[in-house]
């Protein structure tokens, strides 16, 4: 019998160590970069282990600019679509990464990936159909600006909840 998993499971353990990986899968279907900048961030400070993320100041410099670009440019007439396939795959892919860095004790890195893709498929649909297609109304605005409200305090309780006991 696996005590990995009934024990975990039992107490509630894998699902602690599972809303990080969803909350950053998440993150990566709102705001594809916001979710890279939180992982820049939390590996910057020390607080998840992974030898495949870049340390260092410049790195999260960069991310977090990226990220900053990318809310700008989602209002542009031209933005593409988050759900056409190029986008969609960018998205789940961000999600696995960062569901794989952020998967808790007791929980492994796969599970964290497959959680992290979920996240990613929700805020993705989820996000595109609270906030519509457009930015010509003033309501439109309204909206895009709250789901980026939404996408960086998401992004800094990722970051902080590293910080929490449990983490590997």
């Amino acid at each position: 019998m696996d005590k990995r998993r009934t024990g975990p499971v039992a107490s509630g353990g894998m699902m602690n160590g599972l809303w990080g990986a969803f909350g950053i899968g998440v993150l990566s279907g709102l705001r594809s970069m916001s979710g890279v900048a939180a992982l820049s961030w939390a590996a910057s400070l020390g607080r998840i282990r992974t030898g495949w993320l870049p340390l260092g100041p410049e790195a999260r410099g960069l991310a977090t600019m990226a990220a900053l670009a990318e809310m700008a440019g989602d209002k542009m007439w031209f933005a593409p679509d988050r759900r056409i396939a190029p986008s969609f795959l960018v998205r789940l892919v961000l999600g696995a990464a960062g569901g794989a860095a952020l998967a808790g004790h007791g929980v492994s890195r796969m599970e964290g990936a497959v959680t992290g893709v979920g996240g990613a498929v929700a805020g993705t649909l989820l996000g595109r159909a609270a906030r519509g297609a457009t930015t010509r109304s003033g309501r439109d605005w309204a909206r895009a600006l709250t789901e980026d409200a939404l996408a960086a305090g998401l992004a800094v309780a990722l970051v902080r909840s590293t910080m929490g006991p449990g983490r590997p």
